[in-house]
């Protein structure tokens, strides 16, 4: 029996490359998509036509007709915000029953979560890291203390009592002693989350089976990334990171399935740099030109319309991040919001103390000391949006893009010329490789 292909697609930066409408585009080619990380905190905008969808925890694959989409186990998940997710999507006309899979051993956010997350980000002396202050850092805390809630538990209605009992007795006294916080009501939280058990329990199941029998059917399967590179727990700028592996490494851990079921890793990129939050961030720009950049990329939170910090393109990072996730192939977003630029600087190498390194530090202040060695490239004032050939390109374009593929060390295999779906260039080599894994998704529809 032949087994199934696989492809992860993870962000190269941090986080908000545009990883939502590249799933989609190439979901047409997978059986399954699934998410392995993160929370609801994480946006992806996918615009298909007139329509515009918002998927905080859905996987991008459920746009598809005939792909499967699951919630792994490395996610941490607000059954709530779930459920008004899967309604929003129903009313959208989006086919979710019986497509859509949640993990019965995700951990679960309870209200207990963000009531700690807000009152310790806000606390006086806090250095800030700048989450979104929805229970996910906490969660994740409570899972790696043994102390969480998973998905599955929410169907034990005794169980679910005595945690919720024994969590906000803990949870209540913390809050009070550390922020002065006013308590929660434990049977309430109760009453709320039992049937909140009872609305989700349709779309509970191991998913980790689900997922190996897929790959052992000869399925092909996309797993999902949630943030970037850089703000995964290990290898980003910590502390300014998230709580859960945001590399292609979590794409195993998040799901159940082995690492060597991982054929090839896809990093995005956007043409330049963006940041959102606090944080270390070495080419940030501080002037009218960041600001035209934003306006021109709309970057603002697709969850939380918070303003994104928008840079230069950071070819050191870039190589970074291909070192850690083993990057097969690199897909470049929002090359049209480049368009009005004469000129177009690129880091190339970084300094510390006056000497050049290929290393990114480790500690804080190590990025408080980096010295960008930029390189100019020529604009191409001309409009790209919407080109979906490579050849079609302005000639200055094509070189930027050559530029990056050289420096990275890694084949460019799409770029995304605009936020729709068609909107889109797929290079020649990749499209051929996608034809492989469209092979397993026939095979899946051929038994339905």
């Amino acid at each position: 029996m032949q087994k199934g292909k696989t492809a992860v697609v993870v962000g190269a930066q941090w986080g908000d490359e545009g990883k939502g409408k590249i799933v989609d585009v190439l979901s047409e080619k997978f059986s399954v998509v699934a998410r392995y990380a993160g929370g609801h905190n994480a946006g992806h905008t996918v615009i298909i036509g007139s329509q515009r969808f918002v998927l905080q925890l859905v996987p991008c694959g459920v746009l598809r007709q005939g792909c499967r989409s699951i919630i792994g186990n490395g996610v941490v998940l607000d059954p709530i915000a779930f459920l008004k997710e899967v309604s929003a999507l129903r009313s959208a006309g989006v086919n979710v029953d019986g497509n859509l899979f949640v993990s019965n051993r995700a951990h679960v956010i309870l209200p207990y979560h963000r009531m700690i997350e807000l009152a310790s980000e806000n606390a006086p002396g806090r250095v800030k890291i700048g989450t979104t202050s929805r229970g996910i850092g906490p969660s994740y805390e409570d899972k790696a203390g043994r102390g969480g809630l998973r998905v599955i538990d929410l169907l034990d209605l005794d169980l679910l009592k005595k945690h919720i009992d024994n969590a906000c007795r803990e949870k209540n006294m913390i809050a009070h002693a550390l922020f002065n916080s006013e308590p929660l009501d434990p049977d309430k939280m109760y009453r709320e989350y039992a049937e909140v058990g009872g609305k989700i329990a349709p779309f509970v199941t191991d998913t980790a089976a689900l997922l190996n029998r897929a790959l052992g059917d000869g399925q092909s399967v996309m797993f999902e990334g949630a943030q970037g590179t850089m703000l995964d727990i290990d290898h980003g700028t910590y502390p300014f990171v998230t709580s859960s592996s945001a590399t292609s490494g979590g794409a195993a851990i998040g799901t159940g399935v082995a690492p060597t079921a991982i054929d090839s890793v896809i990093a995005v990129t956007k043409a330049y740099c963006t940041r959102v939050g606090e944080g270390p961030f070495p080419t940030e720009l501080h002037d009218s030109v960041g600001d035209e950049i934003r306006a021109r990329g709309n970057e603002f939170g697709a969850v939380t319309g918070r303003p994104r910090r928008c840079g230069w393109l950071d070819l050191p990072l870039l190589r970074y991040s291909g070192m850690i996730n083993g990057t097969s192939w690199l897909v470049v977003t929002k090359l049209d919001v480049l368009d009005q630029l004469a000129e177009i600087p690129v880091c190339v190498g970084y300094k510390i103390r006056g000497q050049k390194t290929d290393e990114i530090p480790a500690e804080a202040s190590g990025w408080e000391e980096i010295e960008c060695d930029y390189q100019s490239l020529s604009g191409w004032q001309t409009p790209t949006q919407g080109i979906r050939e490579l050849s079609k390109l302005p000639r200055a374009a094509r070189e930027y893009l050559d530029f990056i593929e050289r420096q990275a060390g890694t084949e460019i295999a799409m770029v995304s010329t605009g936020p729709g779906r068609d909107e889109t260039i797929i290079v020649d080599g990749f499209a051929r490789e996608l034809e492989t894994l469209g092979d397993g998704k026939k095979r899946a529809q051929g038994r339905d």
